[in-house]
């Protein structure tokens, strides 16, 4: 992985309830709940639970979130993780051996909506999308 410059802000072991804002690249391996918000890079690591609302540039998931994820440039499931929640983002790898249980969206606009019937919204200026499932 290169991402320059990571900072552990949870070790394992350790749990926390509240907002996080950071800039750069942020490592997870303990407990986080809450609400998440950054335009740099968050690492959730193979220890960690996360329970929150997530806005990110880049999210690298190999624990378990659960909650909705919005990311402007791309997310990352590999194995073990296991989300549960919805995402939007234009590119996103879902690794064999991990779990998704959600809906996606990628369509470029990098909003997860959803209208009163349960049912997401469609933005009608699709972009182009990149989706790999690695195996």
């Amino acid at each position: 992985m290169n991402t320059p410059d990571i900072t552990t802000i949870l070790g394992k072991g350790s749990a926390f309830d509240g907002k996080l804002t950071f800039e750069g690249a942020v490592r997870i391996d303990g407990e986080f709940s809450g609400e998440i918000r950054t335009q740099g890079t968050l690492i959730v690591g193979e220890s960690a639970e996360v329970r929150a609302q997530i806005v990110a540039a880049r999210i690298i998931i190999e624990g378990v979130v659960r909650g909705d994820i919005n990311a402007s440039e791309s997310i990352e499931i590999h194995a073990p993780a296991r989300v549960y929640g919805n995402l939007a983002t234009p590119a996103l790898e879902i690794q064999r051996g991990s779990v998704f249980e959600g809906n996606c969206q990628m369509d470029g606009s990098g909003q997860v909506a959803a209208a009163s019937n349960g049912q997401r919204k469609r933005d009608k200026t699709a972009a182009s999308s990149d989706a790999i499932v690695a195996g």
